[in-house]
């Protein structure tokens, strides 16, 4: 039996543990605004996003990940999925928690990022 975590979901099957199916696709069309500055695709198709929660009072947390620990533009990137998530109707505040287990690869993106990319 293997003690190896299972991969988190791609994109089309992120984590969305509570909230209307509404509220859930406001936010992911908000993740769709923030682009990887060194891949020019958006954050969620990407595969960046591991979960999003969406809690009591207007609350969201957001466990997402960088294509490499050391990303130089780190913080830029939480910066602004905190801001787009933010402006949200609905969402009174965002958590966003930088996860690096398991460690992002190309597997994680859409099928269609992939196509545009070239990788499929």
């Amino acid at each position: 039996m293997s003690m190896h975590a299972a991969p988190p979901p791609s994109p089309a099957q992120t984590a969305v543990a509570t909230g209307s199916q509404d509220a859930a696709e406001s936010v992911i069309a908000a993740l769709r605004t923030v682009y990887d500055p060194e891949i020019p695709v958006n954050v969620y198709d990407l595969g960046l996003v591991y979960r999003i929660a969406h809690e009591g009072g207007g609350a969201v947390e957001i466990d997402m990940t960088l294509t490499a620990p050391g990303c130089p533009v780190a913080s830029e990137i939480v910066r602004m999925v905190e801001d787009a998530v933010q402006a949200v109707d609905g969402v009174a505040s965002v958590k966003v928690t930088l996860v690096f287990e398991p460690p992002w690869d190309k597997s994680r993106m859409s099928e269609e990022t992939a196509l545009e990319l070239g990788l499929l």
